[in-house]
């Protein structure tokens, strides 16, 4: 009988033993339960903060990046602008110049005079010289030997067609073929030549239609003296006929 009581107390002790684990565990669980969940919505928050974070820097940098670039662009068009602006400048002083570079020279020789005269005309965009352009230099070079004291100016000129530094370089590719033409066949030396490529600055004709722009794809050539009583009258200044090249 002693024996059952003692065992008897021992299973209720050990039953309320389990009883308090298990009570505890419970209270445990339910008082950090929340802690960790309040735990895992602040590691969320700031997961989601450190994204937003990002993402404005992000734009932040995007958009200074873009003000960056927009205001290279700025510059570099006020660049463009200020450069086209001199640009334009230099052309219109050179012009200038060139309109009033073979007047001058001339000028400064002793009261020259013309003998002969002609212009040879060129095809579109062409430099080289047609057979006519070569006959009619053929008939202005014929005076040459009899004229003392001369010189020969060339004004090389072009139509509208194309920038003015393009068709400054193309007037004087001109000259020089007429130049070429006659140090060749003519012996005519160098000294004895003043030209000038006038571009598209000086039209006899006007461009704005194709037989004027013709007119004007052309060489104006005059044998010119400073030396009075060479013959008995001085020559009539005399011009080809020549045909004008077709318009391209």
């Amino acid at each position: 009988m002693h024996m059952t009581r003692t065992s008897l107390s021992i299973l209720l002790a050990a039953g309320m033993a389990a009883t308090v684990g298990c009570t505890t565990k419970n209270y445990v669980k339910q008082e950090t339960t929340p802690l960790i969940n309040k735990t895992n919505e602040l590691d969320d928050m700031t997961a989601k903060n450190s994204k937003d974070i990002k993402d404005v820097d992000a734009r932040a940098q995007a958009g200074i990046q873009a003000v960056n670039a927009k205001t290279a662009d700025v510059e570099q068009k006020a660049q463009a602008a200020n450069q086209s602006a001199t640009s334009a400048q230099q052309m219109a002083d050179a012009a200038n110049n060139r309109v009033g570079m073979l007047t001058n020279t001339v000028a400064n020789l002793d009261n020259y005079h013309p003998v002969a005269e002609t212009s040879v005309k060129f095809g579109f965009n062409q430099d080289h010289l047609t057979p006519k352009a070569k006959e009619a230099l053929d008939q202005l070079a014929g005076s040459i030997a009899s004229t003392r004291g001369y010189i020969i100016a060339l004004e090389g000129s072009t139509d509208s067609v194309g920038s003015a530094e393009y068709n400054y370089d193309l007037s004087q590719r001109r000259a020089d073929a007429v130049i070429q033409y006659l140090a060749a066949k003519y012996n005519v030396p160098a000294h004895k030549i003043y030209v000038i490529g006038l571009g598209k600055d000086k039209p006899v004709e006007t461009n704005k239609t194709s037989q004027g722009r013709a007119d004007n794809r052309r060489v104006d050539v005059r044998l010119m003296t400073n030396t009075v009583g060479d013959s008995t009258q001085p020559a009539t200044p005399t011009t080809t006929g020549q045909m004008n090249p077709s318009s391209m």
